[in-house]
């Protein structure tokens, strides 16, 4: 097997491992909190990482059949598999712009009518990871959060009494954000019975939740650092 060969294998190990690691990458928000679910609680939760795994484990079949396919084809068609791999890649981390259908959820503040001041409410990073969450689980394909696209690898963090994504801080309420998704009417309806409605309402945050046909969102602008894929680069030019 010639050097080039083997080296355009590594690639495509990379890129197949690196798309189903993103795909299991979680944001958190905040220190760890102390356990106080209950048994049915846990029980889902196990039930979650059961699927989880089950979903992990295809993906890794599938890498393997792509692998194999691979080691069978012509390098001309060895190119072009590492191209179309390279493409998927770009486009689950959020690389290209992508339109479709979804939902738009406008964040807004409930004011109550009371004779005490109020303070002007602010999505917390823990609300925003509730929210991620629940629409990656429902069924979102692609997020963003007015202009920042949101990925696997985006962080969600707290500084200063802000609440910041992709290291930016969220603009001021209201706050739009877009998901994507096959079934909208099927996310929408899930979102409207989710606890993050509830936990949004115990903060004075409203969501007002609405289908769209036509949804644009930006690509994500943060560099990523491939070093191994540098390096790889690098040791071919050196030959």
């Amino acid at each position: 097997m010639s050097k080039r060969t083997t080296w355009m294998i590594s690639v495509i190990f990379l890129v197949i491992g690196f798309m189903i690691a993103i795909q299991y990458q979680t944001t958190t928000a905040g220190p760890v909190e102390r356990e106080t679910r209950d048994v049915w609680e846990i029980r889902e939760a196990l039930e979650n990482q059961q699927i989880r795994q089950q979903d992990l484990l295809e993906k890794i079949a599938k890498a393997d059949r792509t692998i194999e396919k691979y080691q069978k084809q012509s390098e001309h068609e060895q190119i072009e598999t590492l191209k179309s791999s390279i493409h998927t890649l770009e486009r689950k981390l959020g690389l290209t712009q992508q339109t479709g259908t979804g939902i738009m959820i406008e964040v807004v503040p409930i004011f109550l009518e009371t004779e005490e001041v109020q303070t002007y409410p602010s999505i917390s990073p823990e609300l925003l990871t509730r929210l991620l969450n629940d629409l990656n689980k429902f069924g979102a394909t692609e997020i963003a959060i007015g202009n920042e696209r949101v990925t696997n690898l985006s962080p969600v963090r707290g500084v200063n009494g802000d609440t910041y994504i992709n290291n930016r801080p969220l603009p001021p309420l209201p706050v739009t954000i877009y998901a994507l998704s096959s079934n909208p009417e099927k996310l929408a309806d899930y979102m409207e019975v989710s606890q993050s409605k509830d936990y949004f309402a115990i903060d004075n945050l409203e969501l007002k939740v609405s289908i769209q046909n036509n949804i644009t969102l930006p690509e994500y602008e943060d560099p990523l650092h491939l070093e191994v894929l540098q390096k790889g680069e690098m040791g071919e030019t050196s030959e």
